[in-house]
C-alpha cells in the first residue's frame, strides 16, 4: 500500500511544499519515496513495498514517458492484463501491477477502469496536454481527497497532506457536523475541511483547463435471481471467495489474517493454514473479548495465532493518535481496536486480509431482520394508527413492547439511515448552538433510496450502507488503521468477481429462518465449525458503556464536554445532562457521549488554538 499526493500550477517553495505534502503520510509507505515535477506538475509518492520489490518504485511512465503514474492499491489480474497489452505492442520494464496501469490507461483511456479486479486510488498526468486523470476504486476501499484552488488542483489519499498546502486557508466546514453527529461520520463527498472532497467510489475525475470534472463508472445495484436454487447460491459463493482470497493472497512479501469470533474473518482464515492470524481483545469479559473463541478456531484450522488484551489505559491514551490518523472524526469505538490489532499484525507480516464487505454484500446485519419483523405488523394497522401508537407510546416508560411500536410505526425509509443513528434533528436542534446547521439525516438517504426504490425493503437498506456506511466508516477505519501501522490490508469480499455473485443473491437467501447472511453463512459452514459458521453478529463490541460509568473516565470526558471548544459548539448543559445519566445508569447514552468527546478530541488536533495540526 502506498500514499500519493500532488499539485498543478506554480507556488513559492514548491520543492519543499511537496516534500512537505509527501512526508506527512510517510506511514502509508515507509519503504521508498518517489517525486515528479514539471513547470505544470508536482507529484508525490510514498511506497510500501509488496510486489516487484525491487524495480516496482514510482513515478511509473508509458514507453515515450509522456504519461506519468502514482498508484495507491493492489491490482489482482495485472498478469492477465499485461499479457494482453504485450500483445497489443506496450513494452513493460517492471514486473510490478503500478506499469499494467499506465499502459492500460494509454490503451483504453477510462474504459480501463471496466477491466480492472483489485482496490486502487491511483492519478495518471499527460505530459502532452496538461490534463490529470484520478481515479477511485469501486467500493472505495482506497482513499482519495482533492481541492480546487484558484482553478489549480491539488490531490492527496490523505487530507492531511492537503493541508500542507500553503494556498489552502484550513477552515472547519460546520455543516459537516450537523451529519457527523447523525451518521456517527462524515458523509462523502463532504469532509470536515471547507473545500476539500472526497472522491467517491467508483468514480474518477479529469482535471482539464483549470477545472475538475468527476464521473461515476461503477455502481452496486443489486440484480437478484428470485430463481436462484439455495445449493446453487451456496456453491458460486464458495466458487467465488475461495478464488478471491486466492487472489488476494498474491504477495512478494508474507501476507496474514485478521481473525475474529465471526463468521466473516473466520472464513477467510481458511485459507490461511500454516500461516498467522491476529485478534486483539479488551479484559472484561466474554462480550468485550474474541481471543478465546479466535484461539480455538486457530487451532483447529492449523495456524499461528498472535493476540493482544488491549488496557483500559492503553485504549484511552491512544484516542488522539487514532483521530489524528483518521483526519476527521469517526465516533466508531472499534476503530480504536483496529489500530490495536493492525499493530500487532505489523510487527510479524507487512499485508493482511480481513473481512470487510460480507454484511454489506450478503445481508449481514442484524436490522436487515426489521422488515420482515415488522411486516404483519404493518400489514394489518394502517400507517395512521400505527403514528398514532407510536405518538402515545413515547410517553411511556422504557418497558417491553415500546421499540417495537415506535420502530414498527414508520417506513423503512424514515427511519433507516445506516447501521449507526446518533441524533435525530430535534435531538441536534436542543444540542447545537447553531441549531440553522441541523438537517433531517433521513432527507439525505432520500437520494439513494430514489435509485433503488424498486426493490424490496432489505436491499433497500444494503445499497444504503454500501454506499454509505460503508464508506463513511468501515473502509475509512480500515485503510487509516492498517495505514497508520505501514500496514496492507485487503479485503476479498468486496472483489469485483465476488459482487457479480452476491448481487444475484435473492433476499430471501440473503435473510432466511431468522439468520443473517444465509447463503454465505451455508457456504462457510463448509469451512467452519457450525458453531463459527452460524455465530451471531457481534461486529467489535468496545466497553465504552462500562468506561463511561467508571469515575476516572467520566471525568475525563466532563472535562473536555466543560471546555472552550465545547462551548463553541455546542449547549454543555445538554453534554453534561446526558452524561450525568449515563454515569448514574438512568439510560444508556455512551454511543452519544462518545460521539461527541470524539468530536473534541479530534478538532483540537486539528484546529488547536495555534491553528497548527497538534499532532498526538
Amino acid at each position: 500500500m502506498c500514499g500519493l499526493c500532488g499539485f498543478t500550477g506554480e507556488i513559492i517553495d514548491r520543492d519543499q511544499v511537496l516534500e512537505n505534502m509527501t512526508e506527512v503520510i510517510t506511514h502509508r509507505g515507509p519503504d521508498s519515496v518517489g517525486y515528479y515535477k514539471d513547470e505544470h506538475i508536482s507529484m508525490g509518492f510514498r511506497r510500501l513495498s509488496i510486489i516487484d520489490l525491487d524495480s516496482g518504485h514510482q513515478p511509473i511512465y508509458n514507453e515515450d514517458q509522456s504519461l506519468v503514474l502514482m498508484f495507491n492499491g493492489e491490482i489482482y489480474n495485472y498478469q492477465e492484463l499485461r499479457k494482453e497489452l504485450s500483445e497489443r505492442g506496450h513494452t513493460f520494464r517492471t514486473n510490478t501491477d503500478s506499469e499494467v496501469l499506465v499502459h492500460g490507461f494509454e490503451e483504453w483511456q477510462e474504459k480501463l477502469l471496466d477491466r480492472l479486479r483489485g482496490m486502487f486510488g491511483f492519478a495518471v498526468y499527460n505530459k502532452k496536454d496538461g490534463s490529470v486523470f484520478i481515479a477511485r476504486d469501486f467500493f472505495g476501499i482506497k482513499p482519495m481527497h482533492y481541492a480546487v484552488i484558484d482553478n489549480e488542483l491539488v490531490y492527496a489519499s490523505e487530507i492531511k497532506s492537503i493541508l500542507e498546502f500553503p494556498k489552502y486557508q484550513k477552515k472547519l466546514n460546520r455543516k459537516a457536523l450537523d451529519n457527523y453527529l447523525s451518521f456517527q461520520y462524515v458523509v462523502p463527498p463532504e469532509t470536515f475541511f471547507e473545500g476539500i472532497y472526497c472522491l467517491l467510489p467508483g468514480h474518477y475525475l479529469w482535471y482539464r483547463d483549470g477545472k475538475v470534472t468527476t464521473t461515476r463508472y461503477f455502481e452496486a445495484v443489486f440484480t437478484p435471481d428470485e430463481h436462484l436454487k439455495a445449493s446453487d447460491a451456496v456453491d458460486r459463493i464458495e466458487q467465488v471467495f475461495e478464488n478471491s482470497v486466492n487472489a488476494h493472497k498474491i504477495s512478494d512479501v508474507e501476507v496474514g489474517c485478521f481473525l475474529s469470533s465471526g463468521v466473516d474473518s473466520s472464513y477467510v482464515s481458511t485459507y490461511f493454514a500454516d500461516q498467522k492470524t491476529f485478534t486483539v481483545g479488551f479484559d472484561f469479559g466474554e462480550r468485550y473479548n474474541e481471543i478465546s473463541w479466535a484461539e480455538n478456531l486457530s487451532k483447529e484450522i492449523g495456524v499461528e495465532h498472535h493476540t493482544h488484551l488491549i488496557g483500559s489505559e492503553e485504549f484511552w491514551s491512544a484516542v488522539p493518535k487514532v483521530q489524528y490518523h483518521m483526519d476527521q472524526p469517526l465516533a466508531d469505538p472499534s476503530c480504536i481496536a483496529l489500530y490495536f490489532v493492525c499493530r500487532l499484525a505489523s510487527q510479524y507480516v507487512k499485508v493482511v486480509l480481513s473481512g470487510e464487505g460480507a454484511d454489506e454484500l450478503f445481508g449481514g446485519y442484524t436490522v436487515y431482520n426489521e422488515p420482515h419483523v415488522f411486516r404483519f405488523y404493518q400489514a394489518i394497522l394502517p400507517q395512521k394508527l400505527r403514528y398514532a401508537l407510536a405518538r402515545w407510546a413515547k410517553k411511556w416508560p422504557h418497558v417491553k413492547g415500546r421499540g417495537y411500536i415506535l420502530r414498527g410505526a414508520r417506513k423503512t425509509e424514515d427511519k433507516f439511515i445506516g447501521n449507526a443513528f446518533m441524533y435525530d434533528d430535534a435531538e441536534k436542534k436542543l444540542l447545537l448552538k447553531d441549531s440553522s446547521l441541523v438537517t433531517r439525516p433521513q432527507d439525505l438517504c432520500q437520494t439513494f433510496y430514489q435509485r433503488v426504490k424498486h426493490l424490496d425493503d432489505v436491499t433497500k437498506m444494503q445499497y444504503l450502507d454500501i454506499n454509505l456506511w460503508m464508506v463513511g466508516d468501515i473502509l475509512l477505519k480500515a485503510d487509516r488503521m492498517s495505514m497508520a501501522n505501514s500496514l496492507e490490508l485487503r479485503v476479498p469480499f468486496l472483489d469485483r468477481e465476488v459482487w457479480n455473485v452476491a448481487r444475484t443473491i435473492p433476499t430471501k437467501l440473503r435473510i432466511a429462518k431468522g439468520t443473517t447472511k444465509y447463503a454465505m453463512r451455508q457456504a462457510a459452514l463448509r469451512h467452519l465449525p457450525k458453531a463459527t459458521a452460524q455465530k451471531k453478529k457481534l461486529g467489535f463490541p468496545v466497553p465504552t458503556r462500562v468506561w463511561l460509568r467508571d469515575e476516572k473516565y467520566y471525568n475525563i470526558v466532563k472535562a473536555m464536554f466543560q471546555s472552550e471548544t465545547a462551548q463553541q459548539f455546542f449547549h454543555t448543559e445538554r453534554l453534561i445532562s446526558y452524561l450525568d445519566d449515563h454515569f448514574n445508569g438512568k439510560e444508556d447514552n455512551s454511543r452519544k457521549i462518545w460521539t461527541i468527546y470524539v468530536f473534541l478530541v479530534w478538532y483540537n488536533i486539528y484546529f488547536g488554538s495555534d491553528d497548527k495540526i497538534n499532532r498526538p
